[in-house]
């Protein structure tokens, strides 16, 4: 009986079938039956009918896919988050808060439950359940974990609430669509023929072959890439330096970045938020770091707001993690033999979440040592936040500037 015939040879089939190949195996048998095929196949395999009648159509029309495809380009059920734009928008600002771990990790991890997550969810008006929310959070790049001793120092007893207040800060300034930066300086990396930790595909056999020892080479230095990333826009700006890092060398970035990057896409704008550590040249006691800043606040008219991260919690600056880390990725295994390889590797760096990087040689020399007076400091219109003013505070453009 046909019937059974077909069952039989779609049992045997089945575990080597993929969607399409199903699709188009029980419509030839639906075809070679003839007269009410459709309907037996489809009574023997337990496909629907319409997918057979699909599969025929196909077969008759010599439609193709592209190879390795087993259905058409946007084909099959759409994602959670294609059904409800706002759903990962929303579950990221119940999350990120909160988040804990080891910031520049590719996994990032929430101490919230995903039932939590779930009751909050619907308070904003989603439709969803504790699985579905789970799944959209490791889609993201979260995961559970549990504790872990390790060596630390003393957190600050204000750590959280500085954490909250950046937070609250930045969605403030991306409401009113003002730009907002995470800036700070990557690890300063030698030029030369030296190792670079990481693989790349070669040649089996035939590794790439590098100095065995790293000693700076006096003639080709150090290259100082210095970071400037917009939060809002998933772009960063990598000015390279070749001198020493300093405020100025970090404001001079900034300069850069604004006059390249920024003012193009905010022309509007009247002011910026910058998020940076508590220390290194952008450093919240730094006072070459304010009077750059009021020097630049004049030039370009804007109101600057600096929000610092406590001490001893710089991984958790977003520009580590949503910038460095994919440079460093970028050039993994690769000898940073000039500077031009450098920048050019920094200026290739891109993520299929649309990251875009440029990055420039800044050859200008950045003495260390320099110092700003009392009277100096008095000049820079500085109004510090109630709530830690030397980790939070705003400088104003003495003149309105271009």
């Amino acid at each position: 009986m046909d019937l059974e015939r077909i069952r039989a040879k779609y049992e045997a089939l089945s575990p080597s079938l993929t969607e399409r190949s199903r699709r188009l195996w029980c419509a030839t048998e639906a075809m070679d039956v003839g007269w009410g095929g459709i309907a037996l196949v489809s009574r023997a395999t337990g496909v629907s009918q319409a997918t057979i009648w699909r599969g025929t159509h196909e077969l008759k029309s010599g439609e193709s896919l592209e190879p390795g495809r087993v259905r058409r380009s946007g084909g099959g059920r759409k994602s959670v988050v294609e059904k409800d734009p706002t759903l990962l928008r929303d579950v990221e600002s119940l999350v990120e808060p909160t988040v804990s771990g080891h910031p520049e990790s590719p996994l990032l991890w929430t101490s919230k439950s995903v039932r939590k997550l779930v009751a909050e969810l619907r308070a904003m008006g989603h439709n969803i359940s504790f699985r579905t929310v789970a799944d959209v959070l490791r889609d993201a790049g979260y995961t559970l974990q549990s504790n872990r001793k390790a060596q630390e120092g003393r957190s600050h007893p204000d750590r959280d609430a500085q954490f909250r207040r950046i937070n609250r800060t930045v969605r403030a300034f991306q409401r009113k669509a003002q730009p907002v930066i995470s800036v700070d300086t990557k690890k300063k990396e030698l030029i030369g023929n030296f190792r670079n930790a990481g693989r790349e595909w070669r040649p089996k056999g035939s590794p790439e072959l590098v100095k065995v020892h790293d000693f700076i080479i006096p003639e080709q230095g150090k290259a100082i890439p210095y970071g400037v990333y917009d939060l809002t826009r998933n772009a960063g700006y990598v000015s390279v330096g070749i001198d020493h890092d300093t405020a100025s060398f970090a404001v001079r970035s900034i300069r850069r970045w604004w006059r390249l990057m920024g003012r193009p896409v905010y022309p509007k704008a009247k002011s910026l938020l910058i998020t940076a550590d508590s220390g290194g040249s952008n450093g919240a006691k730094l006072r070459l770091w304010k009077w750059e800043l009021q020097r630049l606040a004049d030039a370009t008219g804007l109101s600057i707001t600096v929000c610092h991260f406590p001490p001893g919690t710089s991984k958790w600056n977003k520009i580590e993690h949503r910038l460095f880390s994919y440079i460093s990725a970028n050039w993994r295994g690769r000898p940073l033999t000039s500077l031009v390889t450098i920048v050019n590797l920094i200026a290739a760096t891109a993520t299929e979440t649309g990251l875009r990087v440029r990055a420039e040689i800044d050859t200008g020399k950045y003495p260390k040592g320099r110092e700003v007076s009392d009277e100096q400091m008095a000049q820079i219109h500085l109004r510090p936040c109630r709530f830690h003013g030397d980790w939070n505070y705003t400088i104003q453009p003495a003149r309105r500037g271009t």
